[in-house]
């Protein structure tokens, strides 16, 4: 089948159909999961997965918050908005993903090939800007790295930003970008699909 005769469904991508299905087409972001645990060596094996993602400059702004302890958990929930508080006291793990706003100190080991790479970000706006942009990158990343992993994740931005900054990153070097529940999907986990825009929508040839 030619690219012109390609019908949508994904015939001409060399992933398997069964693990396109896992990470697209039949994933959707849960809101009810099962007890089941999920394990440090489970969300190890999900970073060793999505770091060799693509960013600028090898920027390597993500860090994560694993929100195990009880003492944790009862700070989050209030943080979170609406439904979000339920779903986020039940998740069997819950992921704070922040940004460093800071990354530039780490660039020195990620590009040695190039001579002060850390200048370039000296500007505290542009480096916030780049580790915000590179962070919601690695956050795209990682949800796709857990679906990876055979989980379901409930990604959320509906939460207290400034809260969850001062609760969890109180060095103010870093900041909340999105929480991410976290496990088996439970009864009733997710709608059904809604629409997406048609190719025709949204590529234009120039």
């Amino acid at each position: 089948m030619s690219a012109a005769q390609d019908s949508g469904t994904g015939e001409l991508i060399t992933l398997p159909a069964e693990a396109q299905d896992q990470l697209f087409r039949e994933a959707r972001t849960a809101n009810t999961f099962t007890a089941e645990p999920v394990t440090d060596a489970q969300v190890r094996a999900i970073y060793e997965l999505v770091k060799f993602g693509p960013t600028s400059m090898n920027q390597q702004p993500l860090r994560v918050v694993l929100v195990r302890s009880q003492e944790a958990r009862d700070k989050l929930v209030p943080l979170m908005t609406g439904r979000n508080q339920e779903k986020t006291a039940k998740a069997p793990l819950v992921a704070i993903l922040g940004a460093d706003l800071d990354f530039h100190d780490e660039l020195p080991k990620l590009v040695p090939f190039m001579e002060n790479p850390r200048a370039i970000y000296e500007n505290p706006a542009v480096r916030e800007e780049s580790a915000r942009f590179n962070t919601a990158i690695q956050i795209g990343y990682f949800i796709l790295g857990v679906r990876a992993a055979g989980l379901a994740a409930g990604p959320m931005i509906g939460f207290d930003r400034a809260g969850v900054d001062k609760e969890f990153f109180a060095d103010g070097r870093h900041s909340a970008l999105c929480v991410v529940n976290i496990g088996r999907p439970g009864p009733d986990a997710w709608m059904g699909r809604l629409p997406r825009l048609a190719y025709e929508e949204v590529v234009t040839s120039v």
